[in-house]
Parts: structure tokens; C-alpha cells; sequence
């Protein structure tokens, strides 16, 4: 964590921004009051940052027409124009891993994506840049920079097909097959089936309520060649992982000389306590590469991923994309560049936690009421997902296939893990959770199913 005072963090992300070419002269800086509900801190810590910025000349105060940056400063690098964002379809209510759909704004994306439309030229019908289209990865390095603390140029942003390509280039550009990779247990399912697909060689580590277990992870493999994992809020568990076994994994990675890969997958999704600091914020050695996604921040269908790369692995990482040629649309990435670069990003995240706590209320209450005597829900303090931990002996696969056939898209957390045994419980979404009415319908039901799985009619199977 930083030791500078809170309004000084704030000057330093917009200096890093401004000297790094992020930010250039005219464009507009978020408003007092937006910046300050975004990192929920007072507005007076985010006045004091401005008022620094623009007494030293990097600021200019317009009135009603906002802040921007001075126009009298130089340009550092040419920023290019951006682009365009994505739409929404219906999905079962318990679904794991997808945001509201309903709440998209379909509208704006369409707009956004028909302006690119109308801008297509020869050139824009190319393949394009394997790293991904040059606005998007300065659209994302300065979203990082402001909003999560990561430090990093474009030319270390890479953009992939949605996480399975962003990891499928980690273990292209490392070489992992055949290689050691701790893996969270319980740990992301689609994770460990892409890993072990390319030929990793998982080694389970256990979670606890302060996430990975470093010290077991050492005991089990202290020269993994990398570590995957989650630590914002870590799938599925939904624990943080704490600041002493943050520190604990950095160093490891830099006694080891190993790669740390920062799934911060939902890490936006908060509704207690202060906004977690990103793993890459804290790594003064670069060993961690950071992955984003926008599939659960807009819309699956989008399949727009990104990684930064440290700066000594961005060679390999260009020579594996070129390989692997996994590009995503040009048009998509243009519009979700402009997405970004227009605002628009962060007011829909704003809007969507409001409407996720709100959802995410409404389940667990009716959980509360109607499976209080089969269930128990764990605190989360973030996510878009839940967790109802099994208070009756009956196995958690059982349930989740019961209530599979019954149209519950439940998953077993005995499923997501490696080493059989230590947990059981139901995993379930609530994204797309309407209403408390919808809410109660879906808790009766599965409490009508758990009430069978507990008392089965002899003879049926």
C-alpha cells in the first residue's frame, strides 16, 4: 500500500498520466464529485489533489465546463481517436458470471459502434496490431492509472479475445507447458481446465479467509514458475487476499524469480469498505502481469480481455501474438476504446454496483427466508456472485444437478476444486435477479429441491 497521503496519490496518478502521455493537453479530467464516489474517498481529498494540479499549471479550471488538462503543456505522445461498446441478451437468474444484461445501455453502444462504422476506411479493414488497436490499450492504461493504481505504458497493454486468450498468451509467452503453476483450490474452473489444457502442471494451494496460502504454497512448490490468482476477490470464495500474504507472494515471486498472473476480474464490483488496491499497484519488482476483462464489467459476447506485461517480458509477448494471431474485432475494440475515453466506462460500473447491491440483496434475503434451514450465505464484500454454504449432509453436486434439471444454473464448489473434500456449498449469481418477487420464487424452488435431495421418494434416482 502507498504511504503517501490519499490527495497526494491522487496528484501522483494524474502527474504519472499527464508524463506518460495518457492524458494530453484539452482532454477533461473527471469531475470532483464523480472521482471522489469512484475511489470513496471525501471530495475534499479529491479538491485538494485539483487544486495542487492546477497551481502547478497541469490543470485548468473551466468553470461548467469542467477540468482538463493545461492546454499550455506539450504534447508528450499523439493519442489516437478512439472508439465505440456492446449489447445484452436473456439469461437463466442464477447464472454464474454474468453482469445484468438487461441494464446494458444498448442504445449508447449501438451509436457508439455505428460512428466507427461511418469512420471505416481501407486502412481499418486490416488485421491491425496482434497487441490490439492502439486506442483501446491507451483508453485501458489510463483507466488503470487512475482507478486502479497500475502504473504501465500502452506499449505493455495487450489485448486478447477475453481472459482464456489473455491466458493462453501467458502460458505461450512463458512456456509454461510442462512447467509448475500454483492454482488457487478452490480456484476459477475455466482457469484450471485452459492451464491444464496447455499443458500446465497445476499445484493445488489452499485458500482460507485471507486468501492463497503463500507459506503452502511454498511448502508444496517453493520453484513454481507461476502463481494465477485472484486476489481482490478470489473465485469462488470471494475472500481478499491480505496484505502480509501479499507481500509474502511478491517476494517469492522475486526470491524465485517467478510470474505472478493478477486475475482482477470483478475487482470493480465492491459494496463495503474501501476500493482494494491491485496486486500490480504494489509490485515494485515487476513480477506480476495484470489481467482484466470487460466480459463482466458490459457483456460476455464482447470477448474483449487485456493483460500488462511487465516491461522485460514485452518481447515475448509480441512474439506470441504474432504466433498465435488471436486478434478480437477491430470495430469492437475502437468502440470500447471510446466507451472508456468518453466516461462512459465509469458511470456504468457506478450504476451497476447500486443495482448489484440492490439484486444482491434481494437473493440473499430470500435465501434468508425460505433456505435459512439448508443454507447458509457467506458474507462477501464484493463480486457478482454468491456463495450458500450446505448446512445438511447431503453432497453439494447432488443439489446442483437437481436444481440443473430444474432450470437453477447452480455450480458445487466441491467442482472447483482440485483436492476433493474440504468444501461444499452452492454457487450462484445474481446479476440478473430482478426483483424480490423473482427473488423468492427462485428461493422457494430450490428450497422445494433441497427438501428432495434431503428425503428422497424410495425408488426413484
Amino acid at each position: 500500500m502507498s504511504s503517501l497521503p490519499k490527495y497526494q496519490e491522487i496528484y501522483r496518478r494524474f502527474r504519472l498520466a499527464i508524463d506518460q502521455g495518457q492524458l494530453g493537453p484539452g482532454d477533461r479530467v473527471p469531475s470532483v464529485r464523480s472521482l471522489a464516489l469512484e475511489l470513496k474517498v471525501a471530495r475534499g481529498t479529491v479538491e485538494a489533489a485539483y487544486q495542487l494540479l492546477v497551481s502547478e499549471g497541469f490543470f485548468e479550471a473551466r468553470g461548467q465546463a469542467g477540468t482538463v488538462i493545461s492546454r499550455a503543456l506539450p504534447q508528450v505522445a499523439m493519442k489516437p481517436q478512439p472508439a465505440a461498446l456492446p449489447q445484452a441478451s436473456a439469461t437463466p437468474a442464477l447464472q454464474m458470471g454474468q453482469p445484468a444484461l438487461d441494464a446494458f445501455p444498448r442504445k449508447l453502444w449501438a451509436r457508439l459502434v455505428t460512428r466507427q462504422v461511418r469512420r471505416t476506411d481501407a486502412d481499418s479493414l486490416g488485421m491491425g496490431d496482434v497487441r490490439g488497436a492502439q486506442a483501446l490499450r491507451v483508453a485501458i492504461a489510463s483507466y488503470l492509472a487512475l482507478y486502479r493504481g497500475v502504473e504501465c505504458t500502452p506499449q505493455q497493454v495487450f489485448v486478447c479475445s477475453g481472459y482464456a486468450g489473455c491466458l493462453t498468451l501467458v502460458c505461450d509467452a512463458l512456456q509454461m507447458a510442462g512447467q509448475r503453476c500454483w492454482y488457487e483450490d478452490p480456484g476459477y474452473l475455466h482457469a484450471r481446465q485452459l492451464l491444464i489444457h496447455q499443458g500446465v502442471e497445476l499445484v493445488p494451494v489452499p485458500v482460507d479467509r485471507d486468501g492463497l496460502d503463500v507459506e503452502q504454497g511454498m511448502q508444496r512448490d517453493r520453484q513454481a514458475r507461476l502463481a494465477v490468482v485472484t486476489p481482490a476477490h478470489q473465485s469462488p470464495l470471494g475472500v481478499a487476499l491480505s496484505r502480509a500474504r501479499r507481500q509474502a507472494l511478491l517476494a517469492w515471486a522475486q526470491e524465485q524469480g517467478s510470474w505472478v498472473v493478477e486475475d482482477d476480474y470483478d475487482s470493480e464490483f465492491r459494496y463495503q469498505g474501501q476500493p482494494l488496491a491491485a496486486l500490480k499497484s504494489q509490485d515494485v519488482q515487476d513480477r506480476v502481469i495484470h489481467v482484466g476483462s470487460f466480459s463482466k464489467m458490459l457483456f460476455p459476447g464482447l470477448r474483449l480481455g487485456y493483460l500488462v506485461v511487465p516491461a522485460q517480458l514485452v518481447e515475448a509477448f509480441e512474439h506470441s501474438a504474432h504466433a498465435l494471431q488471436q486478434r478480437s474485432a477491430q470495430l469492437l475494440q475502437l468502440a470500447a476504446a471510446d466507451f472508456l475515453e468518453q466516461g462512459h466506462f465509469t458511470r456504468h460500473l457506478k450504476k451497476m454496483r447500486l443495482l448489484y447491491a440492490q439484486r444482491r440483496g434481494f437473493l440473499v434475503e430470500a435465501l434468508r427466508v425460505h433456505c435459512a434451514a439448508f443454507l447458509r450465505v457467506d458474507e462477501q464484500a464484493g463480486g457478482i456472485n454468491l456463495l450458500a454454504r450446505l448446512v445438511v449432509a447431503v453432497p453439494d453436486h447432488v443439489v446442483a444437478e437437481a436444481a440443473n434439471r430444474e432450470g437453477l444454473a447452480l455450480q458445487a464448489l466441491s467442482q472447483w476444486m482440485l483436492e476433493p473434500g474440504r468444501e461444499q456449498g452452492l454457487l450462484m449469481g445474481f446479476t440478473n435477479v430482478v426483483t424480490a418477487q423473482q427473488a423468492n420464487a427462485v428461493a422457494l424452488k430450490l428450497s422445494g429441491i433441497l427438501q428432495a435431495c434431503l428425503n428422497p421418494t424410495p425408488g426413484r434416482s
